[in-house]
């Protein structure tokens, strides 16, 4: 291997998404020597807006919402205070009829009629009896949301969508991803919700306002790497492709771009590169069991399909849930909904969602056939006229969200476990960890690591990073 060139950098960041430039943000500022490595043209990762001819559009749309207020105060300041105050209004479309999600019960006994939620509401109390009586136990997504819920909701509204959104059935998702995504909420406390603004405000989940970039979500990233420029590095279009090590500690990274292959040595190392990628990068390879572990995993891969449209605007919701099995894709958002800036005058586009696992026949499609399904689906259901469609945009995003299987926790901790050997080594951000993390839950992971990093370099405080409880 021919190298052409090797630096040494007090700190070396491998990914340039949210955590990780949020890690590299607060050391920088610090007045640590940061280089943060991208494998992409630009920053961001899954949390990175593009730009289509006038047009812009998140990868599925994020929103940013927290309880925690110093961090709620960092991205303002790095923002500039250029941040949208959004109202949310999302619905599930089932059956040719919009519920409003979070579920509102109020509206979704109005519509599933009589009968129906008679058998809701009595299946929700059942289980309420039940689980004082039998010790039942909660290992799947399924298991947890029927405790919840009551079956009757869960195969109404939780089985269809979850299994488009995750390819498995409900009863190999585990636990933990719903528990974590919906924390707190049942049915009882829906019900409160909808009677109560305090409750509502209460839970993340049944939030009705977040904040937004007028850019994008993509403002963020790029803001933060305006700021990591100044003192230290961001280079893109840049591949890991070996980290080497010795004694429990990282030594170098190679990386390889257009300029051919580089080594750059550090102090320290943070990496959001995914958990079942980085470990096929270690030289020396890590132990077999470790090597199975990070086979096993898997992730859930997205194709974004969006289409600009000759027209003011097609709905007024930020979301929509669609988990009807005959349409194809799961998802669909109107960035102009989230801030008039993201779509020209007198124009909007869709942004349509499929999910699917990378090879299968979604991800093989050539782009003209998923955009001329996309459009044929979006007519089906009464959103636009082919004749308003002028121009599309095709993704395909690897890796999109770790896939929770009910086995999942067992080979994460064995990957895991073994990488807190290392003593310069941090993991952080949604592939990094292995983890469901939102937007800001990824910056706090990549900030907890930068601290972490901080101390073990007894770097100066300079910037106030966020407490990292909400």
């Amino acid at each position: 291997m021919d190298v052409l060139n090797r630096q040494f950098k007090d700190v070396v960041i491998l990914g340039g998404g949210p955590s990780g430039l949020s890690a590299g943000h607060v050391l920088s500022e610090s007045g640590s020597n940061v280089l943060v490595i991208e494998r992409q043209a630009c920053v961001g990762g899954l949390a990175k807006t593009i730009e289509h001819h006038g047009f812009r559009f998140d990868l599925g749309g994020h929103r940013f919402i927290t309880g925690n207020r110093q961090l709620e105060a960092l991205v303002r300041e790095v923002l500039e205070g250029d941040l949208l105050v959004v109202e949310r209004s999302s619905k599930i479309l089932l059956d040719g009829k919009f519920y409003d999600y979070p579920i509102s019960v109020r509206n979704a006994l109005s519509r599933l009629g009589l009968r129906t939620s008679i058998r809701l509401v009595a299946d929700y109390l059942w289980e309420q009896i039940r689980k004082h009586f039998t010790k039942t136990p909660i290992i799947s997504l399924e298991d947890w949301v029927v405790r919840h819920f009551g079956r009757s909701l869960f195969d109404v509204f939780f089985k269809e969508y979850s299994e488009k959104v995750w390819g498995v059935p409900c009863d190999r998702i585990a636990k933990e991803w719903v528990a974590k995504r919906i924390k707190g909420l049942s049915l009882g406390v829906a019900i409160r919700g909808a009677f109560s603004r305090a409750e509502s405000r209460r839970l993340r989940t049944l939030a009705n306002q977040f904040l937004y970039p007028p850019l994008g979500i993509g403002q963020i990233c790029d803001n933060l790497q305006l700021r990591i420029d100044q003192t230290g590095q961001v280079v893109t279009d840049t591949s890991v492709i070996g980290i080497n090590h010795k004694d429990n500690e990282i030594q170098s990274v190679m990386v390889q771009n257009a300029g051919g292959i580089h080594e750059y040595s550090g102090s320290e190392f943070i990496s959001s590169i995914p958990l079942t990628v980085i470990v096929q990068l270690l030289n020396p390879q890590p132990p077999v069991e470790v090597l199975q572990a990070a086979a096993s995993l898997r992730f859930r891969d997205l194709v974004v399909v969006t289409v600009m449209l000759d027209r003011e605007r097609v709905t007024d919701q930020t979301w929509m849930y669609i988990p009807d099995r005959d349409v194809p894709f799961g998802r669909i958002h109107e960035p102009k909904n989230w801030s008039a800036r993201m779509a020209p005058e007198g124009k909007t586009h869709l942004v349509v969602e499929y999910f699917c696992f990378s090879g299968d026949a979604i991800w093989t499609a050539t782009d003209t056939a998923l955009e001329q399904r996309t459009v044929r689906e979006l007519n089906r259901m009464g959103f636009i006229e082919p004749d308003e469609v002028f121009d599309s945009a095709v993704l395909r995003i690897p890796k999109a969200y770790p896939l929770f299987e009910v086995d999942y926790i067992q080979k994460q901790k064995c990957i895991v476990d073994y990488f807190d050997r290392f003593s310069n080594l941090e993991l952080v951000g949604r592939g990094g960890q292995f983890e469901y993390y939102n937007t800001d839950h990824a910056m706090e992971s990549g900030i907890a690591a930068a601290e972490a990093v901080r101390g073990r370099l007894a770097l100066p405080f300079v910037v106030e990073t966020p407490a990292l409880v909400s």
